[in-house]
């Protein structure tokens, strides 16, 4: 080999060795400073108080919600007896022979399921005179109306629908004119 071959092979890799990167002192010592894992824990224990506190909101409101569905279904069960009881009222009202006594105790206790049963959420939803709503009412059937005024709106109510926290638990009955 000649000599010019020679010292031109060794400025090869000579200029390969140079070509090679040198690694940045800069980019692999970077230790983060003191302010900047201040920031960093401090931003991490903001988000995880925010996480508790959403947490501690979303399971009151859940608990929240399992009580009143709880009642829901006792609720729903004593309807058909606050139904009986309102006709039995009607019928004892019409007739002459029951001592006022005994309508008045009768009425009592009504009262007191009443009170009790609103205390816990339960309201009746108006019906007669409204304007057919299919979110409230369920048509039982139709009758024709009278004046131009009165169509779509509900003539008579066969049995009450009721809102617990407002949401229908029970859709009113009723008879629409149409």
């Amino acid at each position: 080999m000649s000599k010019h071959k020679e010292k031109e092979q060794i400025e090869e890799i000579e200029n390969q060795t140079e070509e090679q990167p040198v690694a940045d002192k800069e980019t692999e010592d970077k230790e983060p400073t003191l302010e900047e894992r201040y920031t960093e824990m401090s931003d991490k224990y903001l988000r995880l108080y925010s996480d508790f506190e959403n947490f501690r909101k979303r399971t009151n409101k859940e608990r929240l919600d399992l009580i009143q569905s709880a009642s829901e279904s006792v609720i729903k069960d004593l309807l058909p007896v606050v139904d009986d009881y309102e006709r039995a009222l009607n019928d004892i009202d019409k007739r002459e022979d029951v001592p006022a006594e005994t309508k008045e105790g009768l009425l009592l206790i009504y009262n007191k399921i009443i009170n009790t049963l609103t205390q816990r959420g339960l309201k009746p939803i108006a019906a007669v005179g409204e304007k057919f709503d299919e979110n409230l009412h369920e048509a039982i059937t139709q009758f024709p109306a009278q004046e131009e005024k009165q169509k779509g709106i509900v003539i008579d109510e066969i049995a009450k629908g009721y809102y617990l926290y407002d949401k229908v638990i029970r859709y009113s009955k009723v008879v629409v004119a149409v």
